[in-house]
């Protein structure tokens, strides 16, 4: 036999189309042209982490790697369809092929493809989130371990601590003992309803997020052929937002690269606020020595803020005891200085920003390019109702997502049983919408319809189903028949869902006329799934925002003004942006302050809302806070009150007939309030 060496390309020999030199600064360019092995790019807000990435993708195609063998992770689907969107236009159509999608995606189509070597059939369905609790609800019940004896894990908890438990690669024993020490009397209890949990999921053929990626490592792990086939198509691995990630997705990049080791990660360290989620700001700080021979690159030329702006952001970083040393600068214009206004209470804070929202209107501005960002949802209702008082359009973020609600979960749970007859919480949704048909009777149909004598799709056929819901089930047996019939078309076949739901809509909810508008604009909008799977899947993997339906279709008014927790508003940025309620408490939140780490996270998230401002900052707080407990003198947060006022500027609030008093001697900024 002959052999014929092929010579590597010399990526100096390459004659790129693209002047990356001219286009991108020094620790940018260097990041592109990285030739191989792992690479550690720690890019500061607003430094062009993505711009960076796109770059790096375009590169490698030009550099002859079939994009197909490039493989792009990051944390929403948007964020990789946006990336490879920009590379294409920047080089060729190529680009579009490389593959791309979120660690859950990806994982999903490998065990997709493979389900047959972990024993699954390939229809599995994916648990969202509420499903999963709805899931170890059921498990919790049937256990016996919950009573009125003493008191017992909540779902929502339950579900914590065993996702926790796998993100964290630590047993429950442990994260109980770490995190949740008032029931360490009950850890047996918990670990066994764990136990019976994932015997559920695996029983009934479903998986939940946690499921999609430690199922992906033990495929990868247990079985070497799997492994090298994979890892030998990703020649090179580019990890998006890596200070997200957790351990075990440490374990999943490596199994991933482990054939040509080429691996990039970019992230911000300083921007991990997700622990709730699993997220180790840490993995980043390891990075260096999981990955042998990593090259560090760091971005800190800002684009986004004035160099003012920025100060406060370095300042505030200060305060991080765990961190990569970087400062950004910019070459910007230098700006105002950031404002600290104090308030006498809420109210005078809400109206504070309201008056100049509309100062900044009047002078030009968009309300969209103002933002309003809080820790927490709650901390905005007062300035809400100041703002429908005023008549200032706005939109939020940080609640509920659209698919999360519940008419649309309805309707979902009767697509994802048509998809997965062993679906039992989808199952059990679908009967108990009935009226006369509770927990027990659902779980009697549910059974019937698995056993040899029974058909999960004709409920109405049950020995057992009583005369008072029996039409009803006619009806739903009715439906999968059309739905059967409809198959390969996802528009028709939630038409008919939706359809049939239109009854049980109107018996639930007094509101049932905006709730049946969300469903009708959610039947307009999937004709972009290509099949029932992927509707399914995708509105798990990544659910559609409430607000983006809602305001789609009602463009009646100037595009509203921006209301946001701070965590949602990560990864945007605004023209002006006010901060509120920077208390002591909130922010840092109450719970965090005797832990040195949490506190690491509180200003990580203080520093994340400072950097979305590109050319205004002001940070407030009212010096009399109410809640539903009362009043009380409150302190600004430890985070700022120290920092000078040559960084942050003191504003002063005063009543509009006062302010001819107080406008001589003052060096302060003063702003009067009217009514």
């Amino acid at each position: 036999m002959k052999k014929f060496v092929l010579s590597k390309v010399d990526q100096a020999q390459v004659n790129y189309s693209i002047s990356y030199r001219d286009l991108l600064n020094e620790a940018q360019l260097e990041a592109v042209m990285h030739k191989s092995g792992p690479a550690l790019v720690v890019a500061g807000a607003g430094t062009g982490k993505t711009r960076t990435l796109v770059y790096r993708v375009a590169r490698l195609v030009e550099s002859g790697i079939d994009p197909p063998e490039i493989l792009l992770l990051t944390f929403t689907r948007r964020a990789s369809q946006e990336m490879l969107q920009r590379a294409s236009q920047i080089l060729d159509e190529r680009c579009k092929r490389i593959e791309g999608g979120t660690f859950h995606h990806y994982c999903s189509k490998l065990l997709h493809i493979y389900a047959s070597v972990i024993g699954y059939p390939d229809n599995f369905t994916i648990m969202d989130v509420s499903d999963a609790m709805d899931a170890v609800q059921m498990v919790r019940s049937r256990s016996g371990f919950a009573g009125n004896k003493q008191r017992f894990p909540k779902k929502s908890t339950l579900f914590s601590i065993f996702s926790t438990s796998v993100n964290k690669q630590k047993s429950v024993q442990e994260v109980i003992e770490d995190q949740y020490p008032q029931f360490i009397s009950q850890s047996g209890a918990i670990e066994k309803i764990f136990d019976e949990y994932r015997i559920y999921k695996e029983a009934n053929f479903v998986m939940d997020f946690d499921d999609l990626l430690v199922k992906t490592r033990d495929l990868l792990s247990e079985n070497e052929d799997v492994r090298l086939k994979i890892a030998s198509k990703n020649r090179h691995v580019l990890v998006d937002e890596y200070q997200d990630t957790n351990l075990l997705q440490t374990e999943l990049i490596k199994l991933f690269s482990s054939v040509h080791k080429n691996v990039m990660a970019v992230g911000d360290d300083a921007q991990s606020i997700y622990s709730f989620r699993g997220a180790d700001h840490k993995n980043m700080l390891r990075f260096p020595s999981e990955f042998e021979g990593t090259s560090v690159i760091k971005l800190e030329e800002n684009f986004r803020s004035t160099q003012r702006i920025l100060d406060v952001a370095n300042r505030v970083l200060e305060e991080a005891k765990e961190k990569f040393e970087k400062k950004l600068f910019t070459n910007n214009a230098e700006g105002d200085l950031p404002g600290l206004v104090k308030a006498a209470n809420m109210n005078d804070q809400s109206r504070f920003i309201t008056q100049m929202i509309f100062n900044l209107r009047e002078q030009g501005r968009e309300l969209n390019d103002i933002a309003v960002l809080f820790r927490n949802g709650r901390d905005s209702f007062d300035l809400e109702v100041m703002l429908n008082q005023k008549n200032i359009p706005y939109i939020k973020y940080g609640g509920q997502k659209f698919t999360e609600a519940a008419h649309v979960k309805d309707v979902l749970a009767h697509l994802r049983v048509l998809l997965n007859p062993k679906d039992t919480i989808s199952w059990n949704r679908v009967l108990m919408l009935i009226d006369g048909i509770g927990p027990k009777t659902a779980e009697d149909l549910f059974i019937w319809g698995q056993g040899s004598a029974g058909n999960p799709y004709s409920p109405h056929s049950a020995p057992h189903a009583s005369e008072k819901y029996l039409l009803q089930l006619k009806a739903l047996s009715t439906l999968f028949q059309k739905l059967k019939k409809l198959d390969g078309s996802v528009t028709e076949q939630l038409r008919e869902v939706v359809e049939y739901y239109s009854v049980f809509c109107k018996k639930r909810f007094d509101d049932h006329p905006k709730r049946m508008k969300d469903l009708e604009t959610f039947v307009d909008i999937s004709g972009k799934f290509i099949s029932l799977e992927k509707l399914i899947e995708e509105v798990a993997l990544d659910p559609i925002e409430a607000t983006a339906i809602e305001t789609e279709a009602s463009q009646k008014d100037e595009p509203p003004l921006i209301l946001s927790t701070i965590h949602s508003a990560k990864g945007l940025e605004w023209r002006t942006v006010f901060l509120i309620q920077c208390l002591d408490g909130i922010l840092p939140s109450g719970y965090a302050i005797e832990d040195e780490e949490q506190m690491d996270e509180e200003v990580r998230l203080l520093y994340v809302a400072v950097t979305r401002a590109k050319e205004q900052l002001f940070l407030t707080y009212p010096a009399l806070f109410q809640s539903r407990y009362g009043d009380y003198f409150s302190n600004p947060s430890r985070f700022i009150k120290d920092i000078s006022e040559k960084l942050l500027e003191p504003w002063l609030l005063v009543e509009e007939p006062e302010q001819e008093k107080l406008e001589s001697g003052n060096k302060n900024n003063t702003k009067a309030l009217n009514a």
